[in-house]
């Protein structure tokens, strides 16, 4: 069978790493029963420290194409992804087209795949903030809605599948020595979506590359912190870049959190350094003290979240890796995706407002430590063998 992967930010290289490792597993166990993946990059992250260096670090293929689509506003970059990515698929004909979380290309991917009649597999489906004010939330919506095989990382976000309409779901998906016969049926109906929960791919990653990173990593003595001596912070999403007040509100709590005695690691991603340099005067200048870098590795960034006090972010991938390592958790955001984390005491939703900012930070303590939503860390293994039962010839 033939597979398309779809991918153009950081968060999908990730997620898409434990795929492909899993794939050359399936190819060695199943010479017979090959899975031939083409990878496309849309080119949505484009820079070295923002695309490139993901590839290098996590061993990652060279993508077959390269759309070269780049940045801008929502309907250019996803009407141009969708345009570009029709032309590789009209070409390569797979029997399946892989898109992962929740970004312009996700959908875009989606959306050319679905009006070519081509089956979708979303991994990472079923996620839902609520909040229809955030791209992600809009692009995850519709990417499930086209999607045959729907990848779900945990139980909630299968249940928010079900009460949207979905209602032909597969559980207990045990891997056996044979994996290619272990179930007396084919799960997959055309025309009829299938909800699995596998778990969480992401899980897979940090297991993979949390030991390298210790290894390779140098960033703690580059930056001289010492761990738990820190604290660290990324902020990204739209709904906070582009608002000039959030924005400012959050650094505001940034700051007054270095103010009682903790340092404030940043690493910057191009998108909030571009809107913190245009921000209107004011009267509150941001807080000389915080710690600004410019964006770091994979192998770098699970270091800086492995050692720190606590994290701030409003990133889903960030919460769950916080989740994964035990580090109490911040969300610059009034809701999260990813409820669980939430649930068990490990995050905090502290929004925009400063003073809650600083409160959730200096009170950040650990969570329950007896419940994990996340799968068993063998979730790749599990998505590619329900990817050869359903479309192996």
């Amino acid at each position: 069978m033939k597979v398309v992967d779809i991918v153009g930010a950081r968060p999908q290289f990730i997620k898409l790493a434990p795929i492909l490792r899993a794939v050359e597993r399936h190819n060695q166990d199943y010479p017979d029963h090959p899975i031939q993946e083409v990878l496309v990059h849309t080119g949505q992250h484009y820079d070295y420290e923002m695309s490139q260096i993901f590839f290098d670090e996590l061993g990652l293929k060279s993508p077959d194409y390269h759309l070269g689509v780049g940045s801008g506003t929502h309907a250019p970059q996803t009407g141009e992804v969708l345009k570009r990515t029709e032309e590789v698929l009209l070409k390569e004909k797979p029997d399946l087209v892989m898109v992962y979380g929740d970004t312009n290309s996700t959908l875009s991917g989606a959306l050319a795949a679905a009006k070519l009649h081509i089956p979708v597999a979303h991994v990472e489906a079923g996620l839902r903030s609520f909040n229809r004010r955030m791209p992600e939330e809009i692009n995850r919506v519709l990417t499930d809605h086209v999607s045959t095989l729907l990848f779900c990382p945990t139980e909630t976000a299968v249940a928010n599948l079900r009460r949207e309409g979905f209602d032909h779901t597969l559980n207990n998906v045990k891997l056996t020595p044979n994996h290619l016969t272990h179930l007396p049926f084919n799960p997959y109906r055309p025309n009829m979506p299938l909800v699995i929960n596998t778990g969480d791919v992401m899980y897979d990653a940090v297991l993979q590359y949390a030991e390298l990173a210790e290894r390779r990593s140098r960033v703690l003595g580059e930056l001289g912190l010492e761990s738990r001596g820190y604290a660290l912070a990324t902020v990204h999403r739209a709904e906070n870049t582009d608002d000039p007040e959030r924005l400012r509100a959050i650094f505001r709590g940034l700051g007054a959190v270095v103010d009682q005695d903790l340092s404030v690691v940043v690493p910057l991603h191009p998108r909030t350094r571009k809107a913190l340099s245009t921000l209107p005067p004011a009267a509150d200048p941001l807080s000389p003290s915080l710690r600004f870098i410019d964006p770091v590795s994979y192998l770098d960034m699970l270091v800086l979240e492995r050692n720190a006090r606590v994290i701030l972010t409003d990133s889903g991938g960030v919460q769950k890796e916080a989740f994964f390592f035990r580090v109490p958790c911040v969300t610059l955001r009034e809701e999260t995706e990813w409820v669980e984390t939430v649930e068990t005491g490990w995050n905090v939703l502290a929004g925009c407002d400063p003073e809650h900012i600083v409160q959730a930070t200096l009170h950040a303590r650990s969570g329950e430590e007896g419940i994990w939503p996340y799968g068993d860390g063998r979730v790749a293994e599990r998505i590619v063998t329900l990817m050869a039962l359903c479309f192996d010839s």
